[in-house]
């Protein structure tokens, strides 16, 4: 049974959600009016968080991996008190407003992350259970349980179809992930109709398969049932929970209940008289409120006010007793390193013959651990080839969760986003694997990028020097399509210095995502470069006296440029190299710097990258040349490849005569 005011209170979702976007005259008006009896119960009932302070490090989450019901969420928040007004919903997915039409985080208080692409959200909750696992293990102690919250959400049927979302529940219930519980928004409904036109899964023997607690059939109005089986899963640590209810899309509109009609346009304005009429709502004033709602949600706000001021006295306990860790999880939430970092990749700074940037990346990881310990991470299968392993130090698993080195399998798009996960959790978390597998992961780097979270992936096996794997695993148009996204920072080093300066500028970074990339091929040895190369982008690594050529490189082909600079130089015709691991750290420099470097008067100018050409024309001009890759690769040994491709350096010399 539900009572007259919980009754009151989702209709009262409903009918606000329906209301914004009929204003907004966009939106997705079904999902949240089906599904707000599940949201009502985890806001009202279950979770514990303190909208006055939505950061509370053991806050439960909430995730709405079905973004496009985003006003189920907005309608939750501002019931809830967080500062989200009445006039913000008004200007739902209006320029400038924080109820944009997915949610986005750092725009909206209460968004845990930004969702929309299906599936994200769900991968990234398991991320953040992860991270809950993670950080329990290293600092809870009897007596102090610095982190028992839960990662709740809710999905939809689109996020149960998207291919990221089994790669990311199998590895949950793999890890027993006991503290990720889901609601399954079964209304099925999607745009084109029901989804039997597409799916025929038995979703509780999946979910089962992958080792979860699954509980349903639920019906989604029952608010008693919805919370007894979510309590029943909170109850099971070793499990992660999935509760499937069986909800009504578009729930109180007489015409469009159960319809596709509800999805993903407006009701219209005599439908939502009639909802009103069906549902019993008494007030004729669009975006009312009842006072007894308010009422009734100040009081399920007493209930997160009491558990955050329980967990700060805990804290203030903690810190007295285990100062040592309490000192230790502060250092790991500012995502700094301790003093002496910067020195550990000093020490790596020194050029090295015949090195390839992966092992150099191995060596750079490994001498900043110990200084970071936010720090954890792992490949998707891949990490004695990606070096992304940290040497004797545990595998996180289950009753190993405090483990660093994490094993993702090959599940690109899961690891992804689950790296996003983990960096909203506060960890200093990255991801490996081939460069060519980036497309794998290209959706979970560009909400990365998005959200300006720090994350860090690394790729190796850059280019056609992967050598005799072939052409499926030669990464082409990959560079190309990392550059194109919006902040992201994509770093190419040359040798183990730029390595060691780029792993610098990747966790000096906060503000947004970087990409390292990194060759199987082994490099040239440079000369010692400037401190500070790396972080400008690109720099003069070789020059001659009144240079009239000009070759820009990055990765291994800066090894190739080097030798083909010095016969020109030495035949007398005066050739700069110069090193540009990372376009956009570039573009940031000032203009006299970017002209020093560059020399606009050049007119002999070359730009040498084994991948796509696509961009290099803003480097070396209109009528500058390119070498780079315009087909497919090859099966080879590396070093034939790159001579059957031409880069060497009697085809530079060639190409800058």
């Amino acid at each position: 049974m539900v009572s007259k005011i919980d009754e009151l209170s989702i209709n009262t979702i409903r009918i606000l959600s329906a209301e914004a976007v009929q204003k907004a005259n966009s939106g997705h008006p079904g999902a949240p009016m089906g599904a707000a009896p599940l949201g009502f119960t985890l806001f009202h009932r279950i979770m514990r968080f303190n909208a006055r302070d939505p950061e509370w490090l053991n806050r439960d989450r909430f995730v709405l991996s079905a973004g496009h019901a985003s006003m189920l969420l907005y309608s939750l928040l501002h019931l809830s008190g967080y500062a989200l007004s009445l006039d913000d919903i008004k200007q739902f997915r209006q320029w400038d407003s924080i109820t944009p039409g997915h949610p986005e985080y750092g725009l909206t208080p209460g968004v845990e992350t930004t969702t929309g692409p299906l599936g994200q959200g769900f991968a990234q909750a398991v991320g953040m259970a992860m991270a809950q696992a993670h950080l329990g293990a290293r600092f809870n102690r009897p007596k102090h349980k610095l982190f028992d919250h839960f990662i709740f959400g809710l999905m939809g049927d689109g996020d149960m179809q998207e291919g990221i979302t089994g790669e990311a529940a199998s590895l949950a219930g793999h890890l027993k992930l006991g503290r990720l519980i889901f609601l399954y928004d079964d209304n099925n409904i999607q745009i084109e109709g029901a989804t039997s036109l597409t799916c025929s899964d038995d979703v509780r023997k999946r979910f089962e398969g992958y080792r979860w607690h699954v509980t349903g059939l639920v019906d989604g109005n029952d608010i008693t049932a919805v919370e007894n089986a979510i309590r029943m899963g909170m109850a099971d640590d070793t499990k992660p929970t999935l509760v499937i209810c069986k909800t009504h899309i578009g729930f109180g509109s007489p015409n469009k209940v159960d319809s596709a009609d509800a999805h993903g346009a407006p009701l219209g304005e005599d439908e939502i008289a009639l909802v009103k009429e069906t549902l019993g709502w008494q007030h004729t004033q669009p975006f009312y409120i009842p006072d007894a709602v308010r009422g009734h949600f100040e009081k399920a706000g007493e209930r997160g006010m009491r558990a955050y001021e329980r967990w700060q006295k805990m804290w203030q306990s903690y810190q007295e007793q285990f100062p040592d860790d309490a000192a230790e999880l502060t250092q790991l939430l500012t995502g700094e390193g301790k003093i002496g970092w910067r020195e550990a990749l000093d020490g790596l700074m020194e050029p090295e013959t015949g090195m390839a940037t992966r092992a150099a990346n191995g060596k750079a990881l490994n001498a900043v651990k110990p200084f970071f310990p936010g720090l954890l991470g792992g490949s998707a299968d891949l990490a004695p080839s990606n070096k992304t392993n940290i040497n004797d130090a545990a595998d996180f698993a289950y009753g190993s969760y405090a483990g660093p080195n994490l094993h993702f399998g090959v599940r690109e798009h899961a690891m992804g986003a689950i790296v996003n996960g983990l960096t909203l959790s506060g960890l200093r978390a990255y991801g490996g694997t081939f460069l060519v597998f980036a497309d794998y992961m290209k959706p979970a780097i560009r909400l990365a990028a998005l959200m300006k979270l720090p994350s860090i992936f690394i790729f190796t096996h850059d280019s056609i020097g992967v050598g005799e794997d072939g052409p499926t695993h030669q990464a082409i148009e990959q560079l190309a399509m990392l550059r194109a996204i919006p902040n992201l920072v994509v770093i190419r080093p040359a040798d183990g210095q730029e390595t060691a300066q780029a792993w610098q500028i990747a966790l000096e970074r906060k503000d947004g995502p970087t990409v390292l990339v990194f060759t199987r091929q082994k490099t040239a040895a440079l000369p010692k470069i400037p401190t500070d190369a790396v972080a400008r982008g690109g720099y003069t690594l070789l020059d001659a006296d009144d240079p009239e050529r000009l070759i820009i490189a990055t990765g291994s082909e800066v090894g190739i440029a080097l030798e083909a600079a010095r016969e020109l130089t030495a035949a007398g015709k005066a050739t700069r190299v110069v090193s540009m691991p990372s376009w956009e750290l570039f573009r940031r420099q000032p203009a006299a710097y970017r002209d020093d470097v560059l020399l606009p008067g050049i007119s002999k100018r070359l730009a040498v990258e084994a991948g796509s050409p696509l961009g290099w024309h803003e480097f070396v001009g209109a009528q500058g040349n390119i070498l780079a890759m315009t087909t497919f690769g090859a099966s080879a040994p590396a070093e034939r490849i790159f001579s059957e491709f031409g880069f060497s350096s009697e085809k530079i010399k060639e190409l800058l005569q």
